[in-house]
């Protein structure tokens, strides 16, 4: 039988749709009827907006492509000359050892002196690049730009961030490798920041026991660079209708198409419009700029460009694009209306009578269909929530019993004691009441240690008592009243395996559910009393800490049985799971235990394996954490 919110849902799928379509396919036909002179002037403006977002966007993803690419270029500079510095020196190396090998039996200063003079003279990376040779002691055997500073030891020379980069060479010589070094020194040049990072490369070579090596500064390397990037940029413009131009803060142009046929470069880009060009870059990092533009032809067009700003090299790249093309297809667009503009009104109606019939017809099947999918899903839901609420109960059932026969091992245990000292007591009384020694004082004391006795069992009974009370509404309470509670339950036992409990408890207030957290509580503690039992361990711990974070509380709960294997780990919180024998576990203690925190409490139950230290001894176990929201 159908519910009737169940008979209204499947009357809501079967016609409201047909009712939605009839009223949608009105009033389209309706506002395009009405709109049909104002549509095309839409189209138009929608064309020229649409023309300028897409140019936009095709001007600004090329400009970015060219600029990650010189990014990418400046930043793989430092790579590009420590790459170029150690194949030179490579290339030294092997001068250096095919003279050595050429004359092995001449002496060492003779070998020496003719591989200065075949490095003296060699020079790369424009001329700038040269050869130095340096002994152990710091001396400087080879120096091409003067040889009176030849033989001399630089050992203690720094440079102007106190760095002792002549030290570097010795190193890389005692330790018989090679070696990049960075540093800061100064050009001889009248620039005003003579300054400049330099970066070396030094190469051990043992047959002379001195190093070769060589170095450039980094901002000559990048000028190098950026000569290369501008030949690319500039061979990549005369073959491509979208050119990329690049103009510094000094307002020079460095890159245009036009920049090989056009002598004078105002003819280019006047200075206004450089200047506009080198405003956005430098305040906006990048943006659009429109202005008129006349190289090509003597007729000014107006053109929209994207600027985008390189600030290290001081450079501001941009590409554009002409509005007179959009001008062109504008008046290809209305050609075009004007020739299906009488047949616009008639073929709306029929389009539209004819998509309303058939969306109908569909609608009618689809809502049929649904209808007796709806029914057949219905019954299987039905039948699948019945199954799994006969597993639920089964489950809950099982893990009922399961801590029952937990709890009634406690009992025993927690009897034990109070049962033998009354036993003891009456037993006394007898004895002293056969031989005549009874005195008041003495059955007085026996009378007291039975009643003490007795209460202590009361008490016991009321505690296990109110574990099982089916109570499912939440209340107010304390980590330490939680756990203190949760102990007492199971304290005879763990006494009885010797193992102790170490407690380092913030007490926090929280309002949830008392008799469930105690549940789980107890189970993860009996889950770790059995696998300390089994284990051969000396001093069996079990180490409980709770805190405050992010609101939430936090119940960590570690051994020291030495953790849980890493193939079942993530298997432990299933239904039925146990590495218990079978008589001695369910596999559900900790499965329900997972199902409370989650479902129950709206918390989060996990496990992991972590040391952990108590009294400067280091310990490894299984470590529980329980998360739990503080209301």
């Amino acid at each position: 039988m159908l519910r009737k919110s169940e008979k209204r849902l499947l009357q809501l799928i079967k016609y409201a749709p047909i009712i939605f379509i009839i009223s949608l396919s009105l009033l389209i036909t309706y506002i395009l009827l009405l709109n049909n002179q104002a549509y095309y002037k839409k189209e138009i403006r929608k064309i020229e907006t649409s023309f300028t977002h897409q140019k936009k966007e095709e001007i600004k993803l090329e400009v970015e492509k060219f600029y990650q690419y010189i990014i990418y270029q400046k930043n793989k500079s430092e790579d590009k000359l420590k790459h170029e510095l150690k194949e030179r020196v490579n290339e030294a190396y092997n001068i250096a050892h095919n003279i050595y090998l050429e004359n092995k039996d001449k002496d060492k200063k003779i070998i020496l002196k003719m591989i200065k003079d075949a490095l003296r003279n060699i020079r790369f990376n424009e001329g700038r690049g040269y050869y130095f040779i340096h002994d152990i002691k710091g001396n400087n055997l080879l120096y091409p730009l003067n040889q009176n500073l030849e033989n001399k030891n630089y050992i203690n020379l720094k440079d102007k961030k106190e760095y002792f980069f002549v030290k570097k060479i010795v190193e890389t010589i005692k330790n018989k490798t090679e070696s990049f070094d960075t540093y800061y020194w100064s050009k001889p040049s009248k620039e005003e920041n003579r300054v400049h990072k330099k970066v070396s490369f030094y190469k051990y070579f043992p047959v002379l026991n001195i190093s070769i090596g060589t170095g450039e500064y980094l901002n000559d390397f990048e000028n190098s660079i950026k000569r290369d990037i501008l030949k690319y940029i500039n061979k990549i413009n005369k073959i491509n209708d979208k050119y990329l131009f690049i103009v510094d803060y000094k307002k020079n142009i460095l890159g245009h198409k036009a920049l090989e046929k056009i002598n004078k470069k105002s003819e280019i880009l006047n200075d206004d419009i450089i200047v506009k060009i080198i405003n956005i870059a430098k305040n906006k990092k990048e943006g659009f700029l429109t202005y008129s533009e006349s190289f090509i032809t003597d007729k000014k067009r107006e053109k929209t460009s994207f600027i985008k700003n390189i600030p290290k090299w001081h450079w501001a790249i941009g590409m554009g694009f002409y509005k007179d093309k959009l001008e062109i297809i504008i008046k290809q667009k209305k050609k075009e209306a004007n020739k299906i503009k009488k047949q616009y009104i008639i073929n709306i109606l029929l389009i539209s009578i004819t998509i309303t019939l058939v969306l109908l017809l569909i609608s009618c099947y689809i809502s049929n269909q649904i209808k007796k999918k709806f029914i057949k899903y219905k019954e299987i839901i039905y039948k699948e929530i019945d199954k799994n609420k006969q597993k639920d109960n089964l489950l809950t059932q099982q893990s009922k019993m399961a801590t029952m026969g937990e709890m009634i091992g406690n009992i025993t245990h927690q009897w034990r004691q109070p049962l033998s000292l009354i036993s003891t007591a009456a037993s006394s009384i007898k004895i002293q009441k056969e031989f005549g020694i009874l005195n008041d004082k003495d059955l007085n004391d026996d009378l007291k240690m039975i009643t003490d006795a007795t209460i202590h069992l009361s008490k016991t009974i009321d505690d296990f008592k109110n574990f099982f009370k089916p109570n499912k509404n939440k209340s107010y309470f304390t980590t330490t009243y939680i756990l203190e509670k949760s102990i007492n339950l199971i304290s005879a036992q763990f006494k009885f395996k010797n193992i102790e409990i170490i407690k380092q408890i913030e007490n926090i207030e929280l309002f949830q559910l008392e008799n469930e957290l105690i549940q789980v509580l107890i189970n993860i503690l009996n889950n770790a009393k059995d696998q300390l039992t089994i284990k051969d361990i000396e001093h069996k711990i079990i180490f409980i800490k709770t805190y405050k974070k992010d609101e939430q509380l936090i119940i960590s709960i570690k051994d020291n049985a030495g953790g849980i294997n890493k193939e079942i780990i993530d298997k432990i919180f299933d239904a039925y799971f146990t590495t218990k024998e079978t008589e001695n576990g369910t596999g559900i203690g900790l499965y329900m235990s997972k199902e409370i925190i989650s479902r129950h409490m709206r918390g989060e139950l996990i496990v992991k394996n972590s040391n952990f230290e108590i009294k400067q001894k280091k310990y490894y176990g299984a470590n529980f954490i329980i998360k739990l929201p503080l209301y």
